[in-house]
């Protein structure tokens, strides 16, 4: 099974790609995680990327979809894969697709994870991170035994400056700018699956199930 998964920050995408991954036995795929290992390992895509990294720009869709199809090649996606972060705009999802059209492939499901922009901010705003050991609360769904202070290790929590709410919304609206086309893109090849990430985690989950089937 080949998934695309949409979502704004805070829909809870991560949750439901470890789920997925797990029980469909596909590979997790995540544009930002292939960028890091190229880099690391120095390879040429790597070297390519990093060009534009350095200088904080966007790596171009030309070497963004190298990139994916070059983990795409890998066996462990030949019987499918969950992609995260990719493709972000029409030119990488048309890219996409003519190279999966090559080997005789196919996209199955676009997971579309949508939820209210109020429930939102709610969720971002409300996130706290220990500096020292990377664990993350929130004040409301997950606070720290104590108010402020991290379970683990006893250290200050800090709110990161892309969760104040101006920044939150900033991130929002970038999001619905890039991924409305996209959304419109893969409703007219019937490849949307809208589900309503308002609902608890577990029921999130339960609706993705139903609508991707038990294909594998």
């Amino acid at each position: 099974m080949r998934v695309i998964l949409l979502g704004p920050p805070g829909a809870g995408k991560g949750t439901q790609a470890e789920r997925i991954t797990k029980d469909y036995e596909i590979p997790h795929i995540s544009t930002g995680d292939i960028f890091r290992y190229n880099i690391k390992n120095n390879t040429e895509l790597g070297k390519l990327a990093k060009q534009y990294t350095e200088k904080g720009l966007l790596v171009p869709d030309d070497v963004t979809n190298k990139i994916v199809e070059d983990r795409l090649s890998k066996d462990d996606c030949k019987d499918g894969f969950l992609l995260d972060g990719y493709p972000r705009n029409v030119v990488q999802a048309e890219s996409l697709g003519k190279y999966l059209e090559n080997k005789g492939l196919k996209i199955d499901h676009v997971l579309n994870i949508i939820v209210d922009r109020d429930e939102l901010v709610k969720r971002l705003s409300g996130r706290r991170v220990c500096p020292s050991c990377g664990a993350t609360y929130h004040i409301v769904t997950k606070p720290p035994k104590v108010e402020g202070i991290c379970d683990h290790c006893g250290e200050k929590l800090i709110q990161r400056t892309d969760d104040n709410i101006e920044s939150v919304l900033k991130r929002l609206e970038v999001y619905e700018d890039e991924t409305k086309p996209l959304v419109e893109y893969y409703g007219k090849l019937n490849l949307i699956r809208n589900i309503d990430g308002n609902k608890p985690v577990n029921e999130v989950y339960k609706e993705i199930q139903a609508l991707i089937g038990d294909e594998v």
